[in-house]
């Protein structure tokens, strides 16, 4: 049922929306479901364009939650469907962020033991 919501969210986002407010590139990262089926939490997370250009793409998406649920209601075909909660997922951002740092470190010292020890 999560990989489902997870398809039909995604598929809404790109193909069933028409708000021009959605620029960035937005990824379905995972979802979680109560136990009870109730509640399913939808994380995304917004690449591309400034932050501002994300935060945008996060209230359209927002504001068309409720087209959404209705999509996801279809899908499932089942006697209740799921509130969907609606969340930011930063943890692939700050990985990102997190490996150009390395990068730039190993760099500097590979840079810094290219260079000839007498010239030091």
């Amino acid at each position: 049922m999560s990989r489902v919501i997870r398809d039909v969210v995604s598929d809404a986002i790109a193909n069933h929306l028409n708000d021009p407010r959605i620029e960035a590139f937005v990824s379905v990262t995972r979802t979680e479901i109560s136990a009870d089926l109730r509640v399913a939490n939808v994380y995304l997370s917004l690449f591309g364009g400034s932050e501002a250009v994300q935060n945008r793409t996060f209230d359209a998406i927002m504001h068309a939650k409720r087209r959404i649920q209705t999509l996801v209601a279809e899908q499932l075909q089942v006697r209740f469907s799921p509130v969907l909660n609606i969340h930011r997922d930063d943890k692939f951002k700050k990985a990102l962020e997190t490996m150009k740092l390395i990068e730039d470190v190993a760099k500097e010292f590979k840079d810094k033991d290219s260079v000839d020890p007498g010239q030091e």
